[in-house]
Order: C-alpha cells, then structure tokens, then sequence
C-alpha cells in the first residue's frame, strides 16, 4: 500500500517516465510528418518537462524546509540549474545555435530578475505594501552577477579567436573560485547575509503547507535524482523536435533560449510568488537572485569545459542589446535592493523591462 501512494503522489513523474519511451518510439514517425507535427511534439515535450522539473522542485522545497535558509534557496536554485545544464549540454550536441548558451544565460537571468522577482514583488507589494528582506543579501547577490556577467559575457568581444581555448580555461577557474567564495559565505560566517529574522507573530503565518510533510529527506534526494535523469532523456527527443519543427520558419533563435529559460524557472516562479504572498520577501530575493547567479557561475563553467573538449568554441560574448539590458537590470536591481524593503513601484520596473526583454526578443534583437 505504501508503495500505491507513494506512486500516486508521483503520479507527473510516472507520467514522465511513460511519456519517454513512447517519444523514442514514435521519434522517426513523428519527423517524418513535418514541421508541424515535431512543433507539436516538441510542445508536448516541453510541458512534460515542467510538469516533471515542478516535481523535482517540490521535494527541493521539502529538503529547504528541512534544512532552512540560506540552504533551503540553494538546494532550490541548484536542482534548477542541475535541469537547465543538462538541457543545454544535451542540445549543445546536436545541431543547435553557437549561441545558445549565451541567449540562456541571458534569458535566465531577465526572467528571474525582472519577470520573477519583478512580478513577485508587485504583486506582494500590492498586497502587503513594503516588504522586508536583509538588503546583504541583494548587494552580494548583485555585485557577483555583475562580476560573473562581465568576466564570461562581456570580455569574451575583445578576446582573439585563436586564444579563446587560454581564456575558456581562465573563465572556468574564476567561476570556481567565486562560486567557491560564494558557498563559503553563504553557508558559513555570513550566512546571516541571506536570512531575514520576521517576527514572531508573523513566523505563525507561514504556510502550513511547509511543516505539513513527513517525507523524508532520503526519499526526496532519491526522487529528485530520478526526476533530473528523466527530464534530461525527455530534452535530448525536444532538442530533436524543436530543432526540426522551427528549421527553415525564420523564427529568432532567441525562442529556444528562452524556452530552456523558462523550464528550468518554472517551479522557482511559483515558489517566489507563494513566498512573496505570504510576505516572505528574503525567500523570493534569494530565488530569484541566487539562480541568476548559480546560471551564470555554474553553467559557464560547465559549457566552456565541454566546448574545450571538443574543441568546437561557442559564441559567449553578448550583443550590444543584451548587454545594455543586462547593465540597466543590474543598476535597476542595485538600487531597488539597496534598503531592505520592496514595494510595487520596484516591482513593476523590473516587469516592464521583463516585457522590453520579450519584445526585443520578439523583434529578433
């Protein structure tokens, strides 16, 4: 019996295991309809990865909860990234744009700076006014993302091609040394920087849903190591759909980075909503900018070593467009994170240059 309900509670990810074997089967079948048909199929892919990505986030929530922050917003935003690094490598080999990784990296951090912390803290100002979180954590948050940004982003448009494979290697120790500096802080003498100490009378609001399980952090482990292995098999068959279905229609290369974007986001949209409804503004910030930063320290790495590898280079440097969004973002997110409290008008800003972002890409800029 324990084990019928432990498969009807994960029920999305039996469904996923069912729908990859059924993708391997019909794959040729599928490509032979055309364009429409693999469109479709891809579609279909992308919604089984969310639905699979949500589930693996749940049991990241239930670890968070058990363990608090500033642990709690790492495991989060790390199983995230872990999705999307498996997404890009798997379609990294096969016929995929040289810049893909680079429109990722990009649209991760415009969706989780502008579209989740932005419509979080509208819509939590909306309700609750100003919300307070512990300004550290914005500021260092922000100063690494700049940094990152800058060393594996904007310094590649002046490095010589013959040298890229001399600065690769440099980019990937510096991600690991500030990534490593960066766990260090958070998890040892200044992990006070990503908590926030509320009330008392407010720390009884907090969804009950959080205390409400009695899954046990073996079980969750377990369950999140299945659910990251079958989003990657069902990625590798969406790859192949979506990169058959949108040949030859002239559509920006920027919507499949977007699309990557988004799946790996999906779960921690709804995690910083639900946070910054209830008030818990620490917890959105920590989201939203913690996996800006966990996307670009860790994905480049990871990229930069499978392109050294195999020795085919792919473009990093952005566009002039993307760079100056990234620059307003940051300065926007600088000084909105300054004080220890959002409000809606903050919220909103980051929201209409969320939107500027989807029009640009839209427009093929």
């Amino acid at each position: 019996m324990k084990i019928v309900s432990r498969l009807r509670d994960e029920r999305l990810l039996v469904f996923a295991m069912i729908v990859a074997p059924v993708a391997y089967a019909l794959e040729h079948t599928v490509l032979g309809m055309g364009r429409g048909a693999s469109l479709i199929a891809a579609a279909a892919l992308v919604a089984t990865i969310v639905v699979a990505s949500v589930r693996v986030a749940h049991h990241a929530e239930i670890l968070a909860t058990k363990v608090g922050d500033p642990y709690g917003t790492m495991i989060l935003t790390l199983s995230a990234v872990a999705v999307e690094v498996i997404i890009l490598a798997i379609m990294m080999s096969g016929e995929s744009s040289p810049t893909l990784v680079r429109d990722t990296i990009y649209s991760a951090l415009m969706l989780d700076i502008n579209g989740i912390l932005g419509l979080a803290a509208l819509l939590g100002g909306l309700k609750h006014g100003e919300q307070p979180y512990n300004d550290n954590s914005g500021k260092t948050y922000g100063v690494m993302i700049l940094t990152a940004m800058g060393i594996s982003m904007i310094v590649p448009e002046f490095v010589p091609a013959e040298k890229w494979h001399y600065y690769s290697a440099f980019t990937i120790l510096a991600m690991i040394a500030l990534y490593g500096l960066f766990l260090r802080m958070q998890v040892g003498q200044h992990s006070y920087f990503f908590s926030y100490a509320y009330p008392r009378s407010e720390r009884k609001m907090a969804d009950p849903e959080e205390h409400a399980t009695d899954e046990s952090a073996a079980a969750s482990i377990a369950t999140i190591l299945i659910g990251v292995v079958i989003i990657g098999i069902l990625a590798e068959f969406m790859s192949t759909f979506m990169t058959e279905g949108l040949r030859g229609t002239g559509a920006p290369v920027a919507i499949t980075a977007i699309v990557v974007a988004a799946i790996s986001a999906a779960p921690e949209i709804l995690t910083a909503l639900r946070a910054a409804l209830r008030n818990r503004m620490q917890a959105t910030v920590n989201i939203a900018m913690g996996a800006s930063l966990s996307t670009v320290i860790l994905t480049v790495p990871v990229m930069e070593a499978i392109a050294l590898y195999t020795g085919q280079p792919f473009i990093m440097a952005m566009t002039p467009v993307q760079t100056v969004m990234v620059a307003i973002t940051l300065i926007a997110a600088a000084i909105n994170l300054n004080d220890g409290e959002t409000n809606a008008i903050e919220g909103m800003t980051h929201f209409i240059l969320f939107a500027t972002f989807l029009m640009l890409s839209a427009l093929g800029l």
